[in-house]
């Protein structure tokens, strides 16, 4: 995914700070925080990053009922592609995310409600 004007965007960043920095470039391009998300293997890293850039977190509203739920009982990485998937993205991206992820990288998302 490159292009910033697309419904889902989504960058692969190497740490927090560089997912601050991504985070601050998508609301200079428009996105708001109810636009972008962070998600990184480690939940605690995760809502650090996600506090630090005043981000929205993915939840009940993307998932769904059932979805949030049933993250309840997933794997971590099982929990990431369904919520990456929630996001707008097909199985195979959420896969490649995911294993990105699972080296230590921050996946930052932009995703806008079709108006």
């Amino acid at each position: 995914m490159d292009s910033i004007h697309a419904q889902s965007y989504a960058k692969i960043v190497e740490n927090g700070v560089q997912a601050i920095e991504e985070v601050n470039r998508l609301r200079g391009t428009g996105y708001t925080k109810e636009d972008i998300y962070v998600i990184s293997h480690n939940q605690e890293r995760e809502d650090r990053i996600v506090d630090a850039a005043d981000t929205n977190e993915v939840g009940m509203h993307e998932e769904g009922l059932f979805g949030s739920i049933a993250n309840l009982f997933r794997s971590r990485g099982d929990e990431l592609r369904s919520k990456i998937v929630s996001l707008g993205f097909t199985e195979a991206e959420a896969d490649f995310y995911e294993k990105e992820l699972d080296m230590g990288k921050v996946l930052v998302i932009a995703s806008r409600t079709p108006s």
